[in-house]
């Protein structure tokens, strides 16, 4: 999977763009795009499960994604690894695993997940992991956009490094220019907002 093939089938987008983090980019990962392509996806999760540690692959008895896209990438992973996945649901300010899924203490877990930006998701989804006092083995995402390395105390690798940059509202270059501001996913699709 290139950066090449995301723009082709408009996985990546450029603009200016709201974060959910509440910070601003020129670039935007549409995952969906992916994740509606079930060949391409399977590359792609193939090339992270690919880029981890082999032990931490071979330790791995489950797989678990937050809910919404690190669901499928969960389920496509554990289904090329012949594993089990469960999905950690949005609950309150955290994720909880709902509909009866069970996890045994010490299991060695995969935790993967669909685009890192700050890390919020993943650390939400070890924090339940912890609760379960379950053994994480490695992380691995579709796209790594963060701006530097992040540690979560486990081996963490991506099918593609995009590095993006974003600002803060206040010092937007883009806000400057009075490039018109889109908001995108599930918390506002396609809403151009003034830039100040």
């Amino acid at each position: 999977m290139s950066l090449q093939e995301l723009e082709h089938i408009g996985a990546v987008l450029r603009g200016h763009f709201l974060l959910t983090s509440g910070r601003h980019s020129d670039l935007y990962f549409e995952k969906f795009r992916l994740l509606e392509q079930p060949a391409l996806l399977e590359q792609a999760v193939g090339a992270m499960l690919a880029n981890l540690p082999r032990e931490a692959v071979a330790a791995a008895q489950v797989v678990v994604g937050p809910t919404l896209g690190g669901v499928i990438v969960a389920y496509e992973a554990a289904r090329q690894l012949s594993i089990r996945a469960l999905y950690a649901e949005r609950e309150g300010d955290g994720r909880a695993f709902r509909r009866g899924s069970l996890l045994e203490p010490h299991t060695p877990v995969l935790l993967v997940d669909d685009v890192l930006t700050t890390g919020t998701s993943i650390r939400e989804v070890l924090a339940l992991l912890e609760q379960y006092r379950a053994r994480v083995v490695g992380i691995g995402v579709l796209i790594d956009r963060s701006e530097s390395p992040l540690a979560f105390g486990a081996p963490l690798t991506s099918a593609l490094r995009l590095p993006a940059q974003t600002y803060a509202p206040n010092e937007c270059p883009l806000c400057r220019q009075g490039v018109p501001l889109t908001k995108r996913g599930s918390r506002g699709e396609f809403a151009p907002e003034s830039p100040f």
